[in-house]
């Protein structure tokens, strides 16, 4: 009697514990950051790329447009693949897109932005990433709508055609 219990105690063990681990594996628990922030454009003051100038927050954002908000790097290989998006908000006209340039190289950046092309109204430079956490950035890219110094929208990772409308959409 011993014996055949034994083998069905171990059986009874294993399914409990198959159990445990599927029951487990079907829990996401990836944390997936709110994207519809509405909060107040930190402030901060940096310096302007090419430049020895600081540049505040206060200076750059108006009341009355709507601002994208887009940290980004030369060494970013998604950054350029929303490069041509960011291209075509800028020629929209309808909105203006700010950079962050994010732990950079000079040379880089500037050669980047000769190639690619320059959708930002202006570019600061976030050389140790402080100013990027600050704006509760996880990584490169990630961008901001910002209408009245109010963040309305947060976009991680790469812009791309479908936010691109979403986008066009919200600043009709």
């Amino acid at each position: 009697m011993k014996i055949k219990v034994l083998p069905f105690i171990i059986s009874i063990f294993f399914l409990i514990l198959f159990l445990i681990f599927y029951k487990g594996l079907k829990n996401s628990n990836i944390y997936i950051p709110e994207n519809n922030i509405k909060k107040i454009v930190p402030s901060f003051t940096l310096n302007v790329f090419g430049s020895n100038n600081d540049m505040d927050s206060d200076e750059i954002f108006n009341e009355k447009k709507f601002y994208l908000m887009n940290i980004w790097a030369s060494w970013c290989i998604p950054c350029r693949d929303e490069h041509k998006f960011l291209m075509k908000l800028k020629n929209s006209g309808k909105i203006e897109i700010i950079g962050l340039n994010y732990k950079d190289n000079f040379k880089s950046a500037k050669n980047f932005i000769s190639e690619f092309g320059d959708p930002f109204e202006i570019i600061l430079v976030d050389q140790n990433g402080t100013a990027a956490i600050n704006w509760g950035a996880y990584g490169v890219p990630e961008s901001f709508l910002i209408y009245k110094n109010k963040i309305i929208k947060k976009f991680i990772g790469p812009i791309n055609n479908q936010i691109l409308i979403e986008i066009e959409e919200m600043i009709k």
